[in-house]
């Protein structure tokens, strides 16, 4: 596998053993391009992560090889790697890293870390979400280029509803993530309550192309708001991730003048750097301004004043939510 190498981040020394292990078989990326990936794309991935809990998505024998997610911070961390106490739904709770320095992400590589999913919120109140996260999620039948009209009556919808900026993403996948950047004052509950009048106003524009159906069943050929990515322990991959799929795709921060004519196939591990290097992070102002949620609150007050419009159902895992309606699949319940 040859022999261990140190890489440099930012004034930390990292140790790589086994830098020649294939972590992408089909283009042949190992761990060592893996880690330079990362030191190349830094100042990017760790604007997305800084003071964040994150949860590793690990393949320590490379894609197609068992995985699973690290949520507790791995035994054996370096001291100067951070830690924030959280709690999941299920009353349980665990220290999760924080990286606060582009060593953390590369020390996270050296385990077969591909892709990073922070939490919504900082180490410093980690119940007060500070992004509000759109996750479009293409179903069987549609594809990136569906996600796309989705996401430009999105940026309406949020720009009309308190003047929100949102800043897109690719999802890796055949999907489209947009993040919006708020004041870190509401409660989980009160964020995936914004994240559900987004979505509902969404499907009301945009009917044949929209859903927020919670089951497969019911979604058709229509991108889905996925509006639980914003409950408490549901995280997204961030910006620049790797992604766990053959060819190496990544996370891609957009500009909205992009969005049109990008494909998530032409950001990968090779090619990132470059972009990196030739734009820089095109998302570097996202911090700067932080918005309010009272005007989708309120939409969200109004549709279910005038249109009897409650809560949707949580993902399975799940306790039983005060006014959530019953969490039982429609075909299932039709037949009981």
């Amino acid at each position: 596998m040859g022999e261990a190498v140190e890489l440099e981040a930012d004034g930390r020394t990292v140790r790589l053993s086994n830098p020649d292990k294939v972590y992408f078989p089909e283009p042949g990326y190992t761990k060592l391009d893996l880690a330079r990936y990362y030191l190349a794309v830094g100042p990017g991935i760790l604007r997305a992560l800084r003071d964040r809990p994150t949860t590793l998505e690990r393949y320590p024998d490379g894609v197609g090889g068992e995985w699973f997610y690290q949520k507790r911070a791995p035994k054996g961390m370096p001291d100067w790697i951070p830690t924030a106490h959280i709690t999941f739904p299920s009353g349980r709770s665990a220290d999760e890293m924080c990286p606060t320095e582009v060593g953390a992400v590369v020390w996270a590589a050296q385990y077969g870390t591909l892709t990073f999913h922070p939490w919504p919120v900082r180490r410093a109140d980690v119940d007060r979400p500070d992004e509000l996260r759109v996750d479009l999620d293409p179903q069987p039948g549609t594809d990136y280029a569906d996600a796309v009209h989705a996401a430009h009556e999105l940026r309406a919808v949020l720009d009309e509803f308190g003047g929100l900026r949102g800043w897109p993403k690719t999802s890796g996948g055949r999907g489209l993530h947009v993040f919006v950047p708020i004041e870190p004052r509401w409660t989980f509950t009160q964020v995936r309550r914004a994240a559900i009048a987004v979505a509902r106003e969404l499907e009301r524009r945009m009917p044949e192309r929209v859903t927020t159906r919670w089951w497969k069943e019911e979604r058709g050929e229509r991108i889905f708001v996925d509006y639980n990515q914003t409950a408490r322990d549901r995280t997204i991959a961030s910006a620049y991730s790797v992604r766990p799929r053959p060819h190496a795709p990544v996370s891609a921060p957009l500009r909205w003048d992009e969005v049109p004519d990008a494909h998530p196939r032409d950001f990968d591990l090779r090619t990132m750097p470059a972009r990196f290097a030739e734009v820089g992070d095109v998302h570097a102002g996202m911090d700067e301004q932080r918005h309010s949620l009272d005007a989708l609150l309120e939409l969200a007050a109004r549709d279910e004043r005038e249109h009897g419009l409650g809560d949707l159902p949580y993902p399975p895992e799940y306790p039983k939510m005060p006014g959530e309606p019953k969490r039982v699949q429609p075909s299932r319940a039709r037949k009981s």
